[in-house]
């Protein structure tokens, strides 16, 4: 999936309702990671909201250690609010962490056990991350795996090359809090490039923005 440009290849692959919600319905989450493999990332992009959604669960299970062969996990993290690096690193889903913060994070504890790529001025510089974590670590394919917020800066810098979208059968309606594409849309057109319909009234669907 070359770009031809410096960096890497970017997915956003999102379970939504078919009003474009990612809260106020129930994910079919088997479904949705079996159709993330497609792209065999070599680097999964997440935001610290998602993380530190995931901390406390993290903080009290048994983890079975890094994955060899799973992806490097980076997290955009530019208020320096994630803490629990080890236990990401042992989840069993990446072979590594990494964080993303930018000059204007907060000082960090020394020593903490993160590997840490520092862009941009007073917000991380998703490009500058990008391109750096492509060059240096080798990554091609990029899956992001967040909510709207990081998905809708990525499309407004122009970093996404698809967009994949996991609809299911229901309105979120008044129970929808948060959407795929962020409170600022970027607007695109989008051309389609695959449609499948799924068991259980799924409908995956996939764009070049």
């Amino acid at each position: 999936m070359p770009t031809g440009t410096q960096r890497p290849y970017v997915v956003a692959h999102v379970a939504v309702s078919a009003d474009g919600a990612t809260t106020g319905f129930q994910p079919d989450v088997t479904r949705f990671y079996q159709l993330a493999q497609t792209w065999k990332e070599d680097l999964t992009l997440a935001g610290a909201d998602t993380i530190l959604a995931q901390e406390q669960a993290l903080a009290g299970a048994e983890l079975p250690g890094p994955a060899p062969d799973g992806p490097l996990l980076a997290v955009v993290d530019g208020r320096g609010r994630v803490s629990e690096w080890q236990a990401l690193r042992a989840a069993g889903h990446w072979h590594d962490v990494v964080a993303l913060h930018c000059p204007a994070t907060p000082p960090r504890p020394p020593g903490r056990p993160v590997r840490e790529l520092v862009t941009g001025t007073d917000r991380v510089d998703l490009a500058e991350a990008l391109r750096t974590l492509g060059r240096d670590d080798g990554v091609g394919v990029v899956r992001v795996d967040s909510g709207g917020r990081l998905i809708g800066a990525l499309l407004r810098a122009g970093l996404v090359d698809e967009v994949s979208l996991l609809v299911h059968p229901c309105l979120a309606g008044e129970h929808a809090t948060r959407f795929w594409y962020g409170d600022r849309p970027a607007a695109a057109p989008l051309t389609l490039i695959a449609a499948q319909s799924l068991p259980d009234g799924l409908v995956w669907l996939r764009y070049h923005p």
